[in-house]
Parts: C-alpha cells; sequence; structure tokens
C-alpha cells in the first residue's frame, strides 16, 4: 500500500471537496477549450484493435471515454485516480455513456501503479501531473507499465511565451479565475491550480525529467498560445 505524503493527503482532499461541481468548472473557467486540448492529446496515442490504455488521474473519466470514442470497441481502458469523490462522479458518467462495457476505474496514485510491466499500449494523464508529489517516481512508473513502442501522452497547463499574452493570461489565471472558484466551489482550491501552475517545471526541463524516466523520442505542442503544452514520449 503506497502511504501518501501529508503533501498528497491534502490535494487529495482538495480534490475530494471541489469534485461536485468540477466539471463544471472546468468547462465555465477554460470556456470550453479543455475539450479541444483532451481530443488533441487522445490523437497522439496509437493503441491497436483489441489493445489497452491507462488514464492516469482521470478525475471525472473526460480523457477515459475520449478514448472510448476513438478507439475501437475491442480497446479496453483503465481510468485510475487517488481522490474517491473524482472516481464517484466519473462512474455516474462511465455508466450513463456506451462506453461502460469498457471503461474500469481503479483508485491508485501515480507513484505506485498497481499493474505489472509492459502491460498498456498508451497512457495518458491530463492535468493531472503537476498534482503527483513525487513527479519523478510517477513519470517512472508510466514508463513502467508501457509496453515498448506505447506512448505517454501528458496534458498540461504552461505558461506562454509571448508577453502580451502572458499578462492577459496572468491576470485571468491569478485574479479572475480564484474569484469564479470561490463563488461556485472552493476559493482555495482554485488558488491552488495557478499556484501550481507556476511551479511547474519548463518545458525543457519537464521533457529532460521523461527522458530520466525511461522514456524516447520525447516531444511536445504548444495549444491556444502555450496555454497548454502536451507532451509524448516512447517507451523503449
Amino acid at each position: 500500500m503506497f502511504d501518501l505524503s501529508e503533501k498528497g493527503r491534502g490535494i487529495r482532499a482538495m480534490f475530494n471537496d471541489i469534485a461536485p461541481r468540477y466539471d463544471l468548472l472546468n468547462r465555465l473557467l477554460s470556456l470550453g477549450i479543455d475539450r479541444s486540448w483532451r481530443r488533441f492529446a487522445v490523437g497522439q496515442l496509437q493503441i491497436p484493435p483489441g489493445g489497452m490504455v491507462l488514464d492516469m488521474a482521470t478525475g471525472t473519466g473526460d480523457v477515459a471515454l475520449e478514448i472510448a470514442s476513438r478507439t475501437p470497441d475491442s480497446v479496453m481502458i483503465i481510468g485510475e485516480d487517488f481522490t474517491q469523490g473524482m472516481l464517484l462522479k466519473g462512474r455516474e458518467k462511465i455508466a450513463a455513456s456506451p462506453y461502460r462495457h469498457r471503461i474500469e476505474l481503479v483508485n491508485a496514485p501515480c507513484e505506485a501503479i498497481p499493474h505489472p510491466d509492459n502491460l498498456f499500449d498508451g497512457v495518458t494523464i491530463a492535468f493531472g501531473i503537476r498534482n503527483v508529489v513525487d513527479r519523478q517516481a510517477g513519470l517512472a512508473e508510466m514508463c513502467r507499465v508501457l509496453k515498448p513502442g506505447g506512448r505517454a501522452v501528458i496534458l498540461e497547463f504552461s505558461t506562454p511565451s509571448n508577453p502580451l499574452f502572458k499578462a492577459i493570461y496572468t491576470t485571468y489565471f491569478h485574479q479572475i479565475l480564484p474569484t469564479i472558484g470561490g463563488l461556485l466551489s472552493k476559493r482555495s482550491a482554485y488558488k491552488y491550480l495557478p499556484d501550481s501552475v507556476a511551479g511547474f517545471p519548463p518545458q525543457e526541463q519537464f521533457k529532460s525529467m521523461m527522458r530520466d524516466a525511461g522514456f524516447i523520442d520525447v516531444r511536445h505542442h504548444d495549444l491556444t498560445f502555450g496555454i497548454a503544452s502536451v507532451y509524448v514520449g516512447v517507451c523503449p
């Protein structure tokens, strides 16, 4: 059994608290753009018929459902999250979908993925890797469970490089977003979001972390003027 750190337990409790309105606020605060980001990320996978995909930090299952909608019926998806509240919401969505027979949800942290080596054809994690306390261990675990040639696709927030757009983005992210989030959910959680993004490694440093975890052919794609990035790495 993996023992979460005090920081990890705090992050888990925070996501449990915001789970009931998590999807609503995602759509509202991103103006719906988060859907196109997830579609792009899932499009980077290469899953054969009969394959298996692991979606880490699955939350309420958005990425797992997107994978199911874009892969053959023979492909199975496992969504994993360390937050029970998120998984409860995810189970409701998946049960109401046409993909309920293809998606299984598991309660587990990224640092201790409860599956054997070389099992999955693809691994995804969307807006979750910055919440992994031991990020290097989480990346190594993702590489471990991939088959040789399998891809890890990581979607995460970034900081835009254009000075004007960066100024607008920073004002929205640090001032407006926590206020709206506080009105509809828990302000501290939406204060944590920009703080955690600001503390996330720069793109080149994060790609170096992926290589240190064992990935090869590591690259990234900027989305929406650099608000988000998709990182892709291949298991050797």
